[in-house]
């Protein structure tokens, strides 16, 4: 073996090494972490150092797209999801401006229905959120006139029942697997921060560079919202107590093939279900409670899309497999006594992630840029 090629460290997600970190890092360190890795180091039974080399690796390669604690922004900031009528000739320019020139549009993504069908016309779907005090539908009567949409559907979540994603430990998993009870219900609360607390929560949410990523990994972030390290973590734990912090978590791609050539999904299937009124919250659990969910929530779709209330995303690399997985929680749903007046699927096409921005000195710098007078963007 050339001795140059044995020092080359793998970035394979099918490594075996890197598929066990994967599984932890990806969505299993929920909460403000003072020390990540050395929880997945803890976990998968490597050492710290060897982990740090291989995400850092993985990172370097692109095969991990973003390393970050993610804040629970549906409680800083006021979000929904958002689906645009486009017509098809302006669907790929209408993405490229939410992607590239909308900071505070997160998730872009292309959606058809295997059939036409209620609410098939709404190809361009993103998730959106505006900081506090300022309008949801204004923004998006900015942005409607800046793609030429048609018209668009606000939908927030009202409930939250799954949010996590986890490829790498789905990937085998087996259509119908769901814990013991039903999935939890997160509430969604807006709460507020101070300019200290805002500081120091730009510090704990920025991407880490592959050059950061050290055992003592807050240690600059604290330098940088100028306090110490302990009054850092004090604040970081505190929002963590009022449900602000969401998860540390190495961030993959979807579905764009990685610099190995491999793909972690194929599939981005959104499922719709209209369940009885007075019944979401019981619907949502059910649907929660079933591991392929990486998000689950009570959203209300309108006439536009007939009424659905509950909505979850599930990914998988075979098609009729995400299908088995979606009519296991549809007969789940039946057992349990809850009818589904109507369900569709809605796949996935082009797709690209960023974090909201949530600031709103951000929104301020936004409105100066496009020539809008911030206080008629309030709510």
């Amino acid at each position: 073996m050339n001795p140059a090629m044995s020092s080359v460290v793998p970035v394979e997600i099918a490594d075996e090494v890197n598929a066990k970190i994967l599984a932890v890092s990806e969505d299993q360190l929920q909460g403000f972490q003072r020390d990540p890795f050395g929880v997945v180091a803890e976990r998968t039974g490597l050492a710290q150092s060897v982990v740090l080399e291989r995400v850092r690796a993985m990172l370097e390669a692109g095969v991990i797209r973003r390393i970050r604690q993610t804040l629970l922004a549906t409680n800083l900031a006021k979000g929904a999801l958002v689906a645009w009528e486009v017509a098809q000739d302006d669907l790929d320019a209408a993405f490229d401006y939410m992607f590239q020139e909308d900071p505070f549009s997160g998730h872009v993504v292309t959606r058809s229905t295997d059939t036409a069908t209620a609410g098939s016309n709404y190809k361009l779907w993103t998730t959106l959120k505006v900081p506090q005090g300022f309008s949801l539908e204004k923004h998006c009567e900015v942005l409607k006139e800046k793609v030429g949409a048609k018209s668009f559907r606000i939908m927030p979540a009202k409930k939250i029942f799954a949010l996590g994603v986890g490829h790498v430990r789905r990937k085998d998993m087996e259509p119908g697997a769901r814990s013991e009870e039903p999935g939890k219900v997160n509430d969604v609360a807006v709460v507020d921060l101070t300019d200290h607390e805002w500081r120091i929560m730009e510090a704990v949410k920025r991407e880490f560079a592959p050059e950061e990523l050290v055992e003592d990994l807050w240690n600059a972030r604290a330098a940088e919202a100028n306090v110490s390290l302990e009054e850092f973590f004090k604040i970081a734990e505190d929002l963590n107590e009022r449900r602000v912090v969401g998860r540390f978590s190495t961030f993959l791609e979807h579905v764009k093939k990685l610099s190995t050539d491999e793909q972690v999904t194929r599939y981005n299937a959104l499922f719709h279900w209209a369940v009885p009124v007075g019944r979401e919250l019981e619907a949502g659990r059910e649907v929660g409670r079933h591991y392929i969910m990486t998000h689950a929530y009570w959203r209300e779709g309108g006439p536009e899309f007939r009424n659905v209330n509950v909505m979850g995303v599930a990914h998988g690399t075979d098609k009729a497999k995400v299908l088995a997985h979606k009519a296991a929680i549809d007969q789940h749903l039946a057992e349990a006594g809850i009818e589904i007046s109507y369900t569709n699927v809605f796949w996935g096409g082009r797709s690209e992630i960023k974090p909201s921005e949530i600031s709103p000195l951000a929104y301020e710098k936004w409105c100066a840029q496009h020539g809008i007078e911030m206080e008629s963007m309030m709510a």
